[in-house]
């Protein structure tokens, strides 16, 4: 599939599925490429009647890189944020949703079932909150609300994640550095090949390096803050999955979203980190579909 102009910029994006089935959008998170959706998941899906498309967020993979926009001070943007004061990412979470929703214009889709993984699990609440009359249902995958004061990554997790990192690495270090990082938010999938960690860190440093993105998203991740209030007024079916055993947004992030969006409905997953693992694929499948179809029946 070539790039298309969504909502003025290069969104670069995928479909599997019959062109006049149901839409199913997928929405992947902080500073991660759409091929880390399970290829059994989108087939999964397919095979269940639907018409899915991924897509990379701006400022990763194939789609358009914000390369004019300054490298964020992370540090003094969570302090400027504990104390409340304004944040001026180079583009928000709101920009990031009107992506999904111009792709769908583009695409000449009136309406879809949207799922997000993370920060795309973020993002398709936002889909919910702004563009109610385009969404079918929402999946919210291993999210949070932004509510303060909800646990946070545990304690091996932050340390990892505020380890300096060298500026210009070799494929070789990078491609190291991501598995450890994978790995190390996974759950411990007996399913999963020795190697798929490595295997999935290489296949992202070669398709599109450019850790200076998941940066500038996660700026507009922190400048987003608590989406409390907002999803209250969610009225779209919600289907909210976790994984128990999340060392990086515990499951408790999905159980405020539950709490706060009239009628949501919460799976946990135990055997589920901050992961899609092998192992639950099929149960996923079988969520999403079942969720999906909760209109037709």
């Amino acid at each position: 599939m070539p790039n298309i102009k969504a909502n003025g910029i290069d969104i670069y994006y995928e479909e599997s599925g019959p062109a006049d089935a149901p839409v199913i959008l997928l929405v992947m998170g902080l500073g991660t490429q759409m091929i880390a959706w399970p290829e059994d998941l989108i087939q999964g899906l397919v095979a269940q009647g639907y018409r899915v498309i991924h897509y990379d967020n701006r400022d990763v993979g194939l789609s358009q890189r914000m390369d004019g926009a300054a490298a964020p001070n992370l540090v003094w943007a969570m302090v400027k944020a504990r104390f409340g004061l304004p944040i001026q990412p180079a583009y928000t979470l709101t920009d990031m949703t009107k992506d999904g929703i111009s792709l769908l214009d583009a695409l000449g889709i009136e309406k879809a079932h949207v799922v997000g993984a993370s920060m795309g699990g973020m993002i398709v609440q936002l889909m919910a909150v702004h563009y109610p009359e385009r969404i079918l249902t929402m999946t919210s995958i291993m999210s949070s609300s932004g509510r303060p004061g909800l646990p946070g990554p545990r304690a091996d997790i932050r340390k990892r994640l505020m380890a300096p990192r060298p500026a210009n690495p070799t494929r070789e270090e990078a491609v190291r550095l991501g598995a450890e990082s994978i790995e190390a938010i996974s759950y411990a999938d007996m399913k999963r090949p020795h190697d798929a960690f490595v295997d999935m860190a290489a296949r992202a440093f070669d398709r599109g390096y450019y850790p200076i993105g998941m940066k500038r998203q996660l700026l507009a991740i922190i400048a987003d803050g608590s989406r409390v209030d907002r999803l209250k007024t969610v009225k779209v079916p919600t289907l909210l999955v976790h994984g128990g055993a999340d060392p990086l947004v515990p499951k408790e992030g999905s159980e405020d979203i539950a709490r706060l969006v009239p009628g949501a409905r919460l799976e946990i997953i135990e055997e589920m980190g901050h992961d899609l693992p092998p192992s639950q694929v099929a149960r996923m499948v079988d969520l999403i579909a079942k969720h999906a179809k909760v209109l037709v029946h």
